[in-house]
C-alpha cells in the first residue's frame, strides 16, 4: 500500500501547472487507488493536518472514486465498514472547506446503505450521540465533536426521505403519516392503555385539538381536503374513547374511595387489584383534557348547518362531534363542562341537524329506503351517551338531544314549595330536568305550518326538525305523560288535518306516534289509529311519492300494536290493510304484509273469525305477482307467504276443546277453507309452471323460494285432510312430491328457515300412514332436478335429512328425530324390495361421521347421533355393522362403547367427559368474567338448547319390545360369537342388563 507521503506528493503534483507532471500524477493515483485499503488511505490525508488546498484535491478525489466504485469493488471490500465509520468519525472534525467536499461522499453512503439497502442500523443512535455530546450542547464534553458539522451530517441523512419535486406531494405524505399515527393511538388507547402513553397524552391532545379546531367544511373533498377530513374523524374516535375509558376509570376510582370507607380488608384487596394507581392517574389526564374536548366537539358540531351540501364523510365527522359531546354529559364533570353551552347547542348545533334539507328531498325521490333508514330509524329505543354505530349527524344530533333533556338542570324552588311556618319539608328546593328548562320551551317556538305550504318553506323545514325532536325525546316523555298527551293533542295530531300537508311532516309524525308508543293514553285511541290509517292509504301528493309516508304509519301501528295500544276497531284496521295491499304497488304490499302478520298475532280472537276471508283475498293477490318460473319470488311474494302463515299458525291455535262440539264444527269449517286456499296456491307456485314450461327448461323445479314458509302452508294442508277424496281435490300427493323435490338438494342451512320443512317430512309421514295406500311415497317418480334422476318421495325427504346432519346443532337434533320416523313409520311393504336399506345406509353413514366430530364436544349432540345409528342398526344389524366398519376401522366398537355407556345405569346425562366438563368450566369462567366486567353476555340461541329436551318419535318402535329386541341382538351378535369384545364393554352392558350375564359367561 502506497504511505501516505506517496499520497501527498501524487495530489500535490495534481496541483501543477505543467499538464504531463498531472497526467502522471492521475495514472500513479489510478494505479494505487486499485488496493482495498486506498479510501481509508486518502481519507486520511483529506481529514488530516495539511495543506488545505492538498486535502481539498484529496477529498475530490476520493469524491469521483466513490462515485465511480460504490456499487462495485468498494462496498464489496472487506474494509469498506471500517472506511463507512472513518468517514462518519472525520466529518465530525474537519473544516466547512473539507467538509463541503466530503459530506458529498458521505451522502451517496447514506443514499445506498441506509436508505436503499438498510444497512446501517446503528448510524442513527449513534447521530443522536454525537449531536447529545458535541461542542455547543455537551458543555464540552467531546470538543472534537463539531455541533454545526453533526446538523450537516443529520441534513444528509433526512435529506433523501424528503419529496421535494411536488410540495403537495409533501401534504399528502404528511397528512398520511398523521392519519397512520392517530390509528395507532386510537388502538393504543382503545385497548390496553399502556402506562407510558400517559407521558405523551398531554402532548398528542394538544395536537389533536390543533387539528380539530382547523376544521372547515367549506371545502369539498375534491379540493383535497379528504386526508385532512379522515385524520379528524379518527380524531374525534379517539375523543371518544378517551371520554369512556375516562367513566371506566371514574367509576373504579369512586369504588377505590368507597372501599376505603368499608374498612372491609377483603374487599379492599379485591377493589385495590384492579382499581390501581395507574388507573386515578390516568383518570387526571383526561379530565384535565375534557374543557378542551368540549371545546373542539361543540365547534365542529355547529357546522352541522353545512351538511346539506356535503357528503357522507363531514357527515360522519359532525355525528362523532354529537357523540363526544354525548358521553362527555354521561361522565361525572360532563353537565359543568357541557351545561353552559345547552341553549348556542341547540340553536347552532343540533338544531340545524334535524331541520329538512336539500339532501333530504333529492333522498325521498331517489332512494326512499336509505331516506327511512337515515331519518326515520327505529334503533333509539335506549337513548344513551354510550350508544354507538349512529353513524349519522342527524340521528347523533337526536341522541344528544335526548341525553341534554334527561340530564337534571339546577335546584329550583317553586311557588308552591315555599315555606310556611313550622313547615320544614316545604322549603326544600326541586330539580328540574334540561328537557322542561330548555328543550320544550326551544321546540314550542317554532309554528306549526299553515295549510298548503311545501318543502321550501321555512316554517316546514323548520317543523320537519321539530318532529325529529319529539321522537328523540321519547324516555324524557315517557316520564311526563301530561306534556306527552299535551303534545300529540295540539303538536302532532292537526296535521293531519291540514290541507295538503306536506308528505315530509305526516312520515316524520307517524315515526314520532312509534315512538312514544309506550306513553300514549287509551283515550286518545280512536284519534290515533284514525290519523295512522289515514297517512296508511295517502296518495302521492302530485310528483311526490308517498311510500315513506305509508312505511312510517305502518311502523307505527305495529309498534303501537306490539306494545299493547290496540286499535278500538281491530275490523276496520284489517280491512283498510288489505284493501291498501290489493290496490297498492309491490313495495307497498310487501310492507303491509308484514303489518298484516303483526295485526293477526296481536288481535288473536278478535281477528280470528275473518281469517278465512283474508286468506282467501291475500292468496289471489300474491297469486297475481308470482313470476313466471324459474324467476325468483320477489319480496312481495315472501311477505305475502309470511302474512299467511301468521294466519295459518294463529287458526291452529286457536282450536277449541273436543267437547266443544259446535265450536269445534265451525273451526273444522275454517280450516279446510283455509287449506283449500292454500292448496290452490301452492298448486299455482309449484305445479302449474311444471305444466306450462314442459321441456323448455332443463329443470323444473320452481325457485327454492319460501321454503320454510310454503312448507308450513303444504303442513296446515295435509294436516287438515280428514278423508281420502280431499287428497285429490287439493292435489295433496302432488304437491307433496315437488316440495320434496325441491327440499332434496337445500343447502341454504338457516335456523329459522329449515323448522318448518322437519316439521312437515313429519306430517308427511302422517298423511302417507293414513291415506297413502297406494304406496304413492313410495314409487320412483322423475326428478324435476337437472340430473334428471329417480327416486322417491321418502327418497328425497331421507336426502334432506342426511344433509341436515352435517348442518348447525339444532338441524342435527331434527334429523335425527326425523331419522327414526322415515325408518320405522313408512309402510315400505308398498315400495320395491329393501327400499328401506339405502335410507339406513345414508342416515348410518353420515351421523357417524359427524359422530366422530362432535363425540367429544360440550352441546351433548352426539347422543341423538348415536341413538339414530342404533335405529339403522336395528333394521340391518350386518349391513350398519359393515358400513361403520367402513367409515372407520374401529368404527363398530366405537359406536358400541359408546351405546354401552349411555345405556349404563351409572350413566349421568349431564357432564360425562372430561372435555366436556372443562370446555363447561371455561365457558363459565369467560361468561363470569364478562358479567364482572359489566359486558353483555352473548345469549346462546335457543334452538341449540331447546332442542335437547325435544321428544324422539320411533314411530313403529314405540311398539317394539326393548328387552326381546336386546336379548335376540346379544343371542345372534357376531361380535359376541367371535369372543372379540372387551371386559370393560362386557361389564357396561351386563350393567345395564343384568338378567342376560349368562350370555357373558365365556367372556366373563
Amino acid at each position: 500500500m502506497t504511505s501516505g507521503d506517496d499520497l501527498r506528493r501524487l495530489l500535490a503534483a495534481t496541483l501543477s501547472p505543467d499538464k504531463a507532471t498531472v497526467d502522471a500524477a492521475a495514472a500513479g493515483l489510478d494505479r494505487v487507488a486499485a488496493d482495498p485499503r486506498f479510501p481509508l488511505a486518502i481519507l486520511a490525508v483529506a481529514a488530516g493536518d495539511g495543506d488545505q488546498g492538498m486535502r481539498v484535491a484529496a477529498a475530490t478525489y476520493l469524491k469521483n472514486h466513490v462515485r465511480r466504485n460504490l456499487e462495485g469493488s468498494l462496498s464489496s471490500s472487506h474494509v469498506y465498514k471500517e472506511f463507512r465509520d472513518q468517514l462518519a468519525q472525520a466529518l465530525l472534525r474537519v473544516e466547512a472547506a473539507i467538509l463541503r467536499v466530503l459530506i458529498e461522499v458521505f451522502r451517496q453512503v447514506v443514499k445506498k446503505d441506509f436508505v436503499k439497502d438498510n444497512l446501517w442500523p446503528e448510524l442513527i443512535p449513534q447521530l443522536k450521540l454525537v449531536l447529545q455530546n458535541s461542542n455547543l450542547v455537551g458543555q464540552g464534553q467531546h470538543p472534537e465533536w463539531n455541533t454545526i458539522n453533526a446538523l450537516k451530517v443529520l441534513q444528509t441523512v433526512v435529506r433523501p426521505f424528503q419529496v421535494l419535486l411536488s410540495p403537495d406531494g409533501i401534504k399528502l405524505e404528511y397528512e398520511q403519516l398523521l392519519l397512520i399515527t392517530c390509528k395507532c393511538m386510537y388502538f393504543t388507547v382503545r385497548s390496553y392503555m399502556p402506562s407510558r402513553v400517559k407521558q405523551i397524552l398531554p402532548s398528542f391532545c394538544k395536537d389533536m385539538f390543533r387539528i380539530l379546531d382547523s376544521l372547515s367544511f367549506n371545502s369539498s373533498p375534491e379540493d383535497g381536503a379528504v386526508m385532512r377530513l379522515k385524520i379528524a374523524k379518527r380524531c374525534l374516535i379517539i375523543c371518544c374513547t378517551l371520554v369512556t375509558r375516562h367513566r371506566k376509570h371514574a367509576d373504579e376510582y369512586v369504588l377505590y374511595c368507597s372501599t376505603f370507607l368499608t374498612h372491609d380488608p377483603f374487599t379492599l384487596i379485591t377493589v385495590v387489584s384492579f382499581s390501581n394507581i395507574f388507573s386515578i392517574i390516568l383518570l387526571s389526564h383526561v379530565l384535565s383534557q375534557m374543557p378542551h374536548i368540549v371545546n373542539s366537539a361543540i365547534k365542529i358540531s355547529k357546522q352541522s348547518i353545512k351538511l346539506s351540501k356535503l357528503d357522507s364523510l363531514p357527515d360522519r365527522i359532525c355525528s362523532l362531534s354529537f357523540d363526544v359531546i354525548s358521553r362527555v354529559l354521561e361522565t361525572g364533570p360532563g353537565w359543568r363542562l357541557v351545561s353552559p353551552h345547552f341553549s348556542s347547542l341547540l340553536d347552532s348545533a343540533i338544531f340545524p341537524a334535524l331541520a329538512l334539507n336539500e339532501k333530504d328531498i333529492a333522498e325521498w325521490e331517489e332512494d326512499t329506503d336509505e331516506y327511512i333508514q337515515k331519518n326515520l330509524p327505529s334503533e333509539l329505543d335506549d337513548i344513551s351517551g354510550w350508544t354507538e354505530d349512529l353513524f349519522t349527524a342527524r340521528k347523533s344530533a337526536i341522541n344528544l338531544l335526548g341525553v341534554i333533556a334527561l340530564s337534571k338542570g339546577p335546584p329550583v324552588a317553586s311557588a308552591a314549595s315555599k315555606r310556611k311556618k313550622g313547615d320544614k319539608s316545604k322549603g326544600k328546593s326541586q330539580s328540574s330536568s334540561i328537557g322542561e328548562l330548555l328543550v320544550i320551551p326551544f321546540l314550542s317556538k317554532f309554528p306549526m305550518p299553515s295549510h298548503g305550504e311545501d318543502a321550501s318553506s321555512i316554517a316546514v323545514q323548520n317543523y320537519f326538525g321539530v318532529l325529529m325532536a319529539y321522537g328523540g325525546l321519547q324516555d324524557f316523555l315517557t316520564e311526563k305523560k301530561e306534556l306527552t298527551i299535551t303534545l300529540i293533542r295540539n303538536r302532532i295530531l292537526p296535521l293531519y288535518s291540514l290541507d295538503s300537508c306536506s308528505p315530509y311532516l305526516i312520515s316524520t309524525a307517524n315515526w314520532v306516534i312509534g315512538q312514544l308508543a309506550l306513553c300514549l293514553p287509551e283515550a286518545m285511541s280512536m284519534d290515533i289509529y284514525h290519523c295512522l290509517m289515514k297517512a296508511l292509504t295517502m296518495e302521492d301528493v302530485e310528483d311526490i311519492t308517498c311510500y315513506p309516508v305509508c312505511t312510517s304509519a305502518s311502523g307505527a301501528i305495529a309498534e303501537l300494536i306490539e306494545n299493547g295500544y290496540t286499535p278500538p276497531d281491530w275490523l276496520v284496521l284489517l280491512h283498510a290493510v288489505v284493501k291498501r295491499i290489493s290496490t297498492g304497488d309491490e313495495s307497498e304490499s310487501a310492507l303491509l304484509f308484514k303489518l298484516l302478520g303483526t295485526i293477526v298475532e296481536g288481535g288473536q280472537e278478535k281477528v280470528l273469525p275473518h281469517i278465512p276471508e283474508i286468506v282467501s283475498n291475500i292468496v289471489n293477490t300474491v297469486a297475481k305477482l308470482l313470476p313466471p318460473a324459474p324467476d325468483p319470488w320477489p319480496q312481495v311474494v315472501e311477505q305475502g307467504f309470511g302474512a299467511l302463515v301468521s294466519m295459518a299458525q294463529a287458526w291452529e291455535s286457536s282450536a277449541p276443546d273436543e267437547n266443544k262440539k259446535h265450536e269445534k264444527k265451525l273451526w273444522q269449517l275454517g280450516q279446510s277453507a283455509i287449506s283449500q286456499t292454500f292448496s290452490r296456491l301452492l298448486q299455482k307456485a309449484w305445479l302449474l309452471p311444471i305444466e306450462d314450461m314442459g321441456l323448455k327448461f332443463s329443470s323444473a323445479l320452481p325457485p327454492p323460494s319460501c321454503v320454510n314458509d310454503a312448507s308450513v302452508l303444504l303442513e296446515f294442508i295435509m294436516r287438515s285432510v280428514t278423508y281420502v277424496e280431499e287428497t285429490a281435490s287439493m292435489k295433496v300427493f302432488e304437491l307433496v312430491a315437488v316440495w320434496a323435490d325441491t327440499v332434496a338438494y337445500w343447502d341454504s342451512w338457516e335456523e329459522m328457515e329449515d323448522q318448518g320443512v322437519f316439521n312437515t317430512i313429519k306430517e308427511a309421514i302422517n298423511l302417507h300412514q293414513r291415506f297413502d295406500f297406494s304406496g304413492f311415497f313410495l314409487k320412483m317418480l322423475p326428478s324435476q332436478s337437472e340430473n334428471e334422476s329417480q327416486s322417491s318421495v321418502i327418497g328425497q325427504l331421507s336426502n334432506f335429512v342426511t344433509r341436515a346432519i352435517s348442518a348447525y346443532p339444532s338441524a342435527t337434533w331434527r334429523a335425527c328425530s326425523c331419522i327414526h320416523t322415515l325408518l320405522h313409520a313408512p309402510n315400505f311393504s308398498l315400495g320395491t324390495e329393501d327400499a328401506r336399506t339405502p335410507l339406513a345406509v345414508s342416515f348410518a353413514q353420515a351421523a357417524f361421521s359427524r359422530f366422530k366430530s362432535v363425540s367429544d364436544s360440550p352441546d351433548g349432540i352426539w347422543k341423538p347421533l348415536l341413538l339414530a345409528i342404533s335405529s339403522c342398526y336395528i333394521c340391518y344389524p350386518d349391513v350398519i355393522e359393515q358400513v361403520l366398519r367402513n367409515c372407520d376401522s374401529n368404527g363398530y366398537v366405537i359406536w358400541t362403547s359408546a351405546l354401552a355407556q349411555v345405556s349404563s345405569t351409572s350413566f349421568s346425562p349431564g357432564l360425562s367427559s372430561a372435555s366436556e366438563i372443562k370446555l363447561a368450566e371455561e365457558e363459565f369462567l369467560e361468561r363470569y368474567a364478562l358479567a364482572a366486567a359489566g359486558e353483555a353476555i352473548e345469549v346462546v340461541e335457543e334452538g341449540d338448547i331447546d332442542e335437547e329436551t325435544q321428544d324422539i318419535e320411533l314411530g313403529s318402535l314405540d311398539e317394539v319390545d326393548i328387552q326381546q329386541a336386546v336379548l335376540s341382538l346379544m343371542q345372534n351378535q357376531p361380535a359376541l360369537q367371535a369372543q372379540t369384545l372387551s371386559d370393560s364393554l362386557i361389564e357396561r352392558i351386563t350393567g345395564a342388563f343384568p338378567e342376560y350375564e349368562h350370555l357373558f359367561h365365556r367372556q366373563v
